[in-house]
């Protein structure tokens, strides 16, 4: 009889040729620190770099690497997503491949775990070899959706964080497709703590995350997780309302009075572009609303798996 899994280890991969052994030396030394059972997701997420390979060869000498290998790019959170799926560990980390997170502060995170915290985020006291724009944008972002949202999403955290088997379960219950796992993880409560930690430069490669999937992040995350900007949207046109109600009786008086201020086209173009930008702001907003509904009702899969840990057994023992 196999002994049950305790950690589970999840790393989306995406172009993370050059990284990947050392992600696995450095895992596989501070597991087996902990003498429990272990096993490493390692989710494939379209790449093109031979990542997938190498994957595959270090599952055929290693039993505790579990490949998943997508079908196609579906982006960060949908691979990481997939790992929770296909995870079953009681205890479950999730971790990035670019070693900017360190694995040596899993130890931290599992003596929270043991002392009974089910949620424990890893908190960056520290960033290393990242431009003051980013991390500007990023400390700015944080703070805004802490403000914003009821759902009080913990300050400068990323997705690093261990999750206890019953959280892991109501997060895979959860299926909407515009996904912001860090704060779908702090919607669902449960006892949290955060881990202080430096975060490293990227080891090699280049960041997954440039500004524009950050952006789409960032808005994913407002839109998932507020209704500010539908409200806001309600502001702008009561204000807009309000300026055209003071306006007209100015506007009537100081025709009757002879006055020249509010004669000839400019005034009107003005108004009018005034007016426009407000309606184009307010349906613009509400389109992003229609268009995350839309995904939902569609239906589809999260992700299209090419092959699965299940498909990889079956095919070594094929071999053998």
């Amino acid at each position: 009889m196999e002994k049950p899994i305790i950690f589970t280890l999840i790393a989306p991969i995406f172009n993370e040729i050059e990284n990947l052994p050392i992600l696995y030396e450095r895992i596989k030394n501070v597991m087996d620190q902990t003498g429990d059972t272990w096993e490493l997701i390692l989710v494939d997420d379209g790449s093109s770099d031979g990542s997938s390979d190498f994957i595959r060869e270090l599952a055929g000498k290693d039993e505790r690497i579990r490949p998943v290998i997508f079908a196609r790019n579906f982006g960060h959170q949908i691979a990481v997503t997939a790992g929770l799926d296909y995870s079953r560990g009681e205890s479950v980390t999730i971790i990035d491949a670019d070693l900017q997170d360190p694995p040596e502060v899993i130890l931290d995170m599992i003596e929270k775990w043991r002392e009974g915290y089910q949620v424990i985020y890893a908190v960056r006291s520290e960033r290393e070899g990242e431009t003051w724009f980013k991390t500007f944008t990023a400390s700015l972002f944080y703070r805004l959706i802490y403000r914003i949202t009821e759902v009080k999403i913990p300050l400068d955290t990323g997705d690093f964080r261990m999750m206890d088997r019953k959280v892991v379960n109501v997060m895979n219950s959860m299926r909407e497709h515009h996904r912001f796992l860090r704060g779908m993880s702090a919607w669902v409560g449960f006892k949290q703590i955060g881990v202080n930690y430096k975060r490293a430069a990227r080891l090699s490669g280049e960041t997954k995350y440039p500004f524009k999937k950050m952006f789409k992040l960032a808005l994913t995350a407002i839109t998932g997780f507020s209704f500010v900007p539908l409200q806001m949207a309600t502001y702008l046109g009561f204000f807009a309302a309000a300026i055209a109600v003071i306006a007209i009786p100015i506007v009537v008086i100081m025709r009757f009075t002879g006055s020249q201020s509010f004669f000839g086209q400019a005034t009107t173009l003005i108004a009018v572009l005034f007016f426009g930008g407000v309606q184009l702001i307010s349906l613009g907003i509400l389109g992003e609303y229609i268009g995350r509904i839309y995904d939902e009702v569609k239906g589809r899969p999260l992700y299209i798996v090419s092959e699965s840990p299940n498909d990889f057994i079956t095919n070594t023992d094929r071999s053998t």
